[in-house]
Order: structure tokens, then C-alpha cells, then sequence
């Protein structure tokens, strides 16, 4: 069980506060990373809560690995998004407002899998061209990348 699950026996459906973070996988062609998620049918960038006892770096590490199957090796910070929008009530009626550490992982190794329950597809996609249906917490971080400059972002 995780720490948000064990929380969510007593609070119930309230809104939690969940750290997390998201992570901006590219390809060679300068394409990202997005999967396809099961909760939402939107895509989105490979991203995750944080367990108790867990660093941000660690849990996109395990988060990127459980979801797509790479390992992460090096990555460098884009951003921090704790801005009130960062609001998701899921399916079951459970609400979080997240704030999340957005890496951009600068090295990777690995084949793509989609083995876990979370991910229904994994694809790259130029930013230029990215899905309609993109998981609304997450076009920040997009936008963020295509403008980004060596500098961190915070929202």
C-alpha cells in the first residue's frame, strides 16, 4: 500500500497534498515521452507521488521505470509546479493538488514497456504535434520545455 493509500483510509476522498514529480524523456529526433494513462484515458509524461522515505530524484527514477520500463541515469531540473491549477480530481473522486519536481532526464537507458496497470501506451511525440487529449496538469512543464533556457521554471 502506498503512503497516499494509507492516507486515504482516513481522510477519504478530501483533497491531500502529494509531492511528486514528472519527467521529460526525449528521443533522438527531439521527440518526448508521453504514456497514455489508465485513470485519466489522457497523455501524459511519465510522472509519480513520492514515497515516505524517498527523495523527488529517486521517485522519478522508480515512477519512470515502473511506467515505461527505462532506467533513468542523469537528468537536470526544469521546473517546480505547486500553482493552485496543479488540481486533479480522479475518477474515484479523489483530490489532490500536486507539486511536482519536472526533470528533464538527459540520459536513459532501455526498451520501452508498457507492463504496468498505470500505462495503457507509451509513444513519442514531436513538440509540435502533441495530442489533443493532454493531462491537463502536465502542458506546463511542455510549454516550460520548449522554452527552456538552462533555467528553472516555478509555478
Amino acid at each position: 500500500m502506498t503512503y497516499i493509500q494509507e492516507l486515504r483510509r482516513f481522510v477519504g476522498h478530501r483533497r491531500l497534498i502529494n509531492p511528486g514529480a514528472r519527467a521529460i524523456i526525449c528521443n533522438d529526433a527531439g521527440e518526448v515521452l508521453l504514456q497514455l494513462r489508465a485513470d485519466f484515458h489522457q497523455w501524459g509524461l511519465p510522472a509519480g507521488g513520492m514515497e515516505l522515505g524517498e527523495s523527488a530524484w529517486q521517485a522519478i527514477r522508480r515512477e519512470v521505470r515502473e511506467e515505461t520500463g527505462l532506467e533513468v541515469i542523469r537528468g537536470d531540473l526544469l521546473g517546480i509546479y505547486s500553482d493552485p491549477t496543479q488540481i486533479i480530481t480522479y475518477p474515484n473522486g479523489d483530490e489532490m493538488q500536486v507539486v511536482s519536481i519536472a526533470f528533464i532526464i538527459t540520459e536513459w537507458q532501455g526498451e520501452l514497456t508498457d507492463g504496468d496497470d498505470e500505462t495503457l501506451a507509451l509513444r513519442f511525440f514531436p513538440l509540435d504535434a502533441l495530442p489533443e487529449n493532454l493531462f491537463p496538469i502536465h502542458r506546463q512543464a511542455l510549454l516550460d520545455f520548449q522554452a527552456y533556457e538552462g533555467h528553472c521554471f516555478v509555478h
